[in-house]
């Protein structure tokens, strides 16, 4: 912004601010998807039926909420999907606006085996690669990566200077205990996350297992990165508390409506 102040013999004009008009790009998201047997984790709600309800049902749900909401922001958004097993590959490698694509690469997506280490290297080559062509097209990228392991922090090489693409991560863990260390991997993927982003990425975790906290950090990450706070400053969603023993104190309306934190 720049401060705009009156000019000539009069007095002054009154000083103001203009901001100049920019458009936002459209983007590429390649959905990154954890395979490991940790995605298997039940969530603490069950599908229809009864049948157990795991981090990857959730997780499927949750891109699906997403790309909808997403493309009804801006229908030229695309997205494309991989998988993370000790490295990334490709379950969906083009880019997609169309709905029955996205959710047919969402079935796509299985667990196969026990991964063990996790080497993201792949996955910053892979999106580095994808990140130019979509430069070319006035475009930019982001990587959604959706992990699960909660004892093997992830691993990368990759130089600091290179950051072509966007990094959003999102850990689904257990608790902490003598198995497991999701402190530490989720030190590794800030620490990843720091190292690759071009703009400003956000990293939301939950060891609760409940699905409505995972959707809340999806609808959180519908943000544009060219459009965001850094996340520290992030205060949304906002929580429907009551009102400060001061607001309460003020006279009351017979007619108002009062909303419980309940």
């Amino acid at each position: 912004m720049e401060g705009v102040e009156g000019q000539g013999s009069g007095p002054p004009a009154a000083s103001g601010y203009t901001l100049q008009p920019t458009r936002l790009a459209s983007e590429d998201i390649l959905f990154c998807v954890d395979v490991d047997n940790e995605s298997l984790v039940e969530m603490k709600v069950a599908a229809a039926g009864g049948r157990p309800y795991t981090r990857l049902d959730s997780i499927k749900q949750a891109i699906l909420l997403f790309v909808n909401a997403k493309l009804t922001i801006n229908p030229d958004h695309r997205f494309a999907f991989a998988a993370l097993g000790k490295s990334a590959s490709w379950v969906c490698k083009e880019f997609t606006s169309d709905i029955d694509s996205v959710v047919s690469a969402c079935r796509g997506i299985a667990v196969d085996s026990p991964c063990g280490h996790a080497d993201l290297t792949q996955l910053f080559r892979v999106a580095a690669h994808e990140a130019k062509k979509t430069r070319a097209q006035n475009r930019i990228l982001r990587v959604v990566l959706l992990y699960c392991r909660s004892s093997i922090p992830p691993q990368h090489q990759w130089p600091a200077t290179q950051k072509l693409f966007t990094l959003d991560v999102v850990y689904l863990h257990d608790k902490p205990g003598p198995d497991n260390c999701p402190q530490k991997v989720y030190d590794a993927l800030v620490e990843a996350l720091e190292h690759v982003s071009e703009y400003e990425g956000y990293i939301f975790e939950s060891g609760q297992g409940l699905t409505r906290v995972l959707f809340r950090h999806m609808c959180t990450l519908l943000s544009h990165p060219q459009q965001r706070c850094v996340q520290d400053d992030l205060d949304i969603p906002k929580s429907l508390t009551k009102k400060s023993a001061t607001s309460d104190s003020a006279p009351t309306d017979e007619n108002a409506v009062v909303v419980s934190s309940q």
